[in-house]
């Protein structure tokens, strides 16, 4: 072969190489703990920019291309990173096991240690500073709630100026808007149960549901799932909520029997 002709075929070979790196591909998969699906983790393509959610049973749906980084995130999880292989693309699809996040506080001494155990008596023997506050001060806006940062950026995206803003327009075709919605909508989620959480001992949930211990968070998605979740929780009626986790914990127990 003349060495011309051959110089031009490797050129041509190494292009198309090149080129089909960089196309893109659907990666698709599933995201698990204990070989079940998690919901509302975040997927990101941190090489390209672009992101999902999984869905209500961990499945998700991203662009990605070879060589790819792909970030898995979720509040009750360590993060995953992975790197996008040719055996990833020609997948069907992958399963992203993620390990569950145990924060271990370090150990605790409470002083001063002359307290009786009598709240009244302490709370006079104690010398306390006055504490300077908005509130205390008299400040404007001292009680507003300050806003997330998902609520932040959700009222950016659908709020601008102008005749005719665009930041609405845009973010709702380039599916921005919805993609924030189910941002505040898994942290809002997150926040109830945290609510909860702190209502009920975890003895409470063992003692009285019947509820394993090591089940006790499976427990709580097996609650948010349910459309009466959000409303029970929103009424901050701390008895009625405890029905509620009775009447759940009656469903969840018969479903893992059925299992």
């Amino acid at each position: 072969m003349p060495r011309n002709k051959k110089f031009f075929l490797i050129f041509f070979l190494v292009v198309i190489n090149a080129s089909a790196q960089s196309i893109f591909s659907k990666l698709e998969g599933k995201v698990t703990n204990v070989n079940k699906g998690i919901a509302d983790v975040h997927v990101m393509n941190t090489s390209a920019n672009r992101a999902t959610i999984t869905d209500a049973e961990g499945l998700f749906s991203i662009s990605a291309k070879l060589n790819d980084t792909i970030l898995f995130s979720a509040v009750q999880y360590k993060r995953m990173t992975l790197v996008v292989s040719r055996a990833m693309l020609e997948s069907r699809s992958i399963i992203v096991p993620m390990e569950e996040f145990i924060n271990e506080l370090d150990e605790v001494v409470v002083r001063p240690y002359n307290l009786s155990g009598d709240l009244s008596r302490d709370m006079n023997s104690l010398n306390s500073e006055k504490v300077y506050v908005a509130s205390t001060l008299g400040l404007p806006n001292a009680y507003v709630k300050p806003i997330t940062q998902a609520e932040r950026k959700l009222n950016e995206a659908t709020t601008g100026g102008g005749l005719v803003p665009l930041n609405p327009i845009i973010n709702a075709i380039s599916g921005r808007t919805k993609y924030l919605k189910k941002v505040l909508a898994s942290q809002e989620k997150y926040a109830r149960t945290n609510r909860v959480r702190d209502y009920y001992a975890d003895s409470l949930f063992v003692k009285y549901l019947k509820i394993p211990e090591s089940k006790i968070e499976d427990f709580m998605y097996f609650c948010e799932v349910d459309i009466a979740f959000s409303a029970v929780v929103d009424s901050h009626d701390k008895l009625k909520i405890w029905e509620y986790l009775k009447l759940r914990s009656n469903a969840y127990l018969k479903e893992a029997d059925e299992e």
